[in-house]
């Protein structure tokens, strides 16, 4: 198993990465004691309550990590309660005090420059050490938020309580009339501005945000929030052109971070919402929207509400839409029905087309799945996915040589694929751990190859390296099957014996037909028996 303070800190950026998310005082309270005469969960653990921002999920923590768990727990009710000082101090406890571990790192950084905190941001950047994996993060966030010079201390706490009273205490206003008194640091500080037009478009005072983020951008005319605000305050003043033309030059900027790309698809998703001319248009990039944040049985019910539209409206691209939704929350059916309906509407639908690949792709149909991977690249050539989905089909039909080529042709001109970073990987021993870092580079929540790093280590008896990797992986995903196999091959080779059969176990309950957990379990059943046999 994970150590407790790894496995507790891991387990604790649920919460702190769903401050993303606007939460009032009263609404965030994310922790609390269970019953300890509950036999399912040991007396000497809290259940920390993630219904608001893990699905609706609770994880257990071990209290013998207390001290992690209180720190970050406190940084977070303090910076809600606007007690910005302490809460510094206690999210600089955090990072000092935490495993090393990149991963964790990205994330505190990430995070501390979303709240205003750019010192500590700086803090937990400076203790990563796999450049490798940090690069390309550590530079999209300082695109995306830092202001343009370093702010001092006391100015950075007061613009973060205002900050704390724009997003979670409901007081734009208040916020902003405080912040207007400042008139010697919003002259010097694009930051401030950016929080007063921040404070204004809050409060629906649109052309006064519009006077700020034209100072803010000004000032310091490449942090991409700023834009990104400014996408926002001209759809609301209803200029969508000008609002579009903001948009497009973002996706121009090349970040190659995931999630940083991400926030700029969903950012277009929402300005074309907004801009939108006809309810099921509108409704259509609403559901988009809400896709790419990650809220998928909103995006369906946003698109129903699309498809139900009266008049005339391009049902061929909500069912293709919905058909991709479905196929990634293993809807299976509903995903076959509506890539077929947008299908039957326009068979030159990219997103129908891979859906329908897909499906066959896990029927084991290869070369049907081929047929749609080929014919949705031919309708749409700006995307990357088509040609990934080919390669792979082509290594499932014993042609790796044609399989790399496309993987080598998709990377010379999209150097943010990790999915091909990945699967060159996957074929490429020699430069096996350049490409999984490469990935992870890209996109560190891609589960796969933080596996594919540990099956390494463990191959090469790193354990303890090993461990760390799959720590990653838990955090990501702790119902993944293969999580516990590996763990359980480092308990059964460290002499943990009990633990390997537990996690064995653990493995097959959540896939039953993983034949190498079954084997591994067998073994030690069989070691058993024997031992037991040899003793009578």
């Amino acid at each position: 198993m994970l150590s407790n303070k790894l496995k507790t800190t891991l387990i604790l950026f649920a919460i702190l990465i769903s401050m993303n998310k606007c939460y009032s005082q009263d609404a965030f309270s994310p922790i609390k004691f269970i019953d300890t005469e509950n036999p399912r969960i040991p007396p000497n653990q809290l259940v920390i309550d993630l219904d608001r921002t893990n699905g609706g999920n609770s994880k257990v923590i071990e209290l013998s990590a207390n001290e992690t768990f209180y720190n970050l727990s406190s940084a977070i009710d303090r910076f809600v309660q606007c007690n910005i000082r302490a809460s510094r101090e206690d999210f600089k406890t955090l990072i000092k005090e935490a495993p090393e571990n990149d991963f964790i790192y990205i994330s505190l950084a990430n995070k501390m420059a979303d709240l205003g905190f750019f010192d500590l941001a700086d803090f937990a950047v400076s203790k990563m050490r796999d450049k490798d994996l940090t690069n390309i993060s550590t530079d999209a966030m300082k695109r995306f938020y830092y202001p343009r010079r370093k702010i001092k201390l006391e100015n950075e706490l007061f613009l973060a309580e205002i900050y704390s009273n724009i997003i979670y205490n409901n007081q734009s206003t208040e916020a902003t009339n405080e912040l207007l008194k400042e008139e010697s640091l919003l002259l010097d500080s694009d930051y401030a501005n950016y929080l007063a037009a921040l404070g204004y478009y809050k409060s629906g005072s649109y052309s006064k945000a519009a006077k700020y983020i034209n100072v803010a951008i000004l000032q310091n005319p490449t942090t991409l929030n700023y834009q990104k605000l400014k996408a926002q305050i001209l759809a609301e003043m209803d200029q969508p052109q000008e609002a579009v033309k903001v948009v497009e030059n973002l996706k121009k900027q090349n970040l190659y971070a995931y999630e940083y790309e991400r926030k700029i698809k969903s950012l277009e998703q929402f300005i074309l919402y907004k801009v939108g001319k006809t309810e099921w248009e509108k409704n259509y990039h609403l559901g988009y929207y809400h896709y790419l944040e990650n809220d998928s049985s909103k995006a369906i019910r946003t698109l129903q509400t699309a498809l139900s539209c009266k008049g005339k409206h391009d049902k061929g691209a909500i069912y293709a839409l919905m058909s991709e939704i479905y196929l990634g929350i293993n809807e299976f059916e509903k995903a076959a029905d509506t890539a077929q309906k947008a299908y039957k509407i326009r068979r030159n639908n990219p997103k129908a087309l891979l859906t329908l690949g897909d499906l066959s792709y896990r029927d084991k149909n290869y070369k049907k799945a081929l047929a749609y991977y080929k014919t949705a690249a031919c309708y749409d050539r700006k995307s990357y996915k088509p040609l990934i989905k080919e390669a792979l089909t082509y290594q499932k039909l014993n042609n790796v040589k044609k399989s790399k080529e496309i993987y080598i042709k998709v990377l010379k001109t999209h150097s943010d694929s990790w999915e091909a970073y990945y699967n060159v990987a996957l074929l490429d021993n020699e430069k096996r751990i350049i490409y999984l870092k490469k990935a992870l580079a890209v996109n560190p929540q891609f589960e796969d190859a933080w596996i594919e790093l540990a099956k390494i280590d463990i191959d090469k008896g790193n354990y303890a390296v090993a461990q760390k990797y799959l720590a990653n992986a838990f955090y990501i995903d702790e119902n993944d099957f293969r999580y516990y196999y590996y763990q359980g091959l480092i308990n059964n080779n460290t002499g943990d014996v009990a633990q390997a059969k537990y996690n064995f176990k653990k493995c097959l309950k959540l896939n039953a037909n993983f034949k190498e957990a079954q084997k591994a379990l067998d073994s030690i059943l069989n070691s058993d028996t024997a031992n037991l046999q040899d003793n009578i």
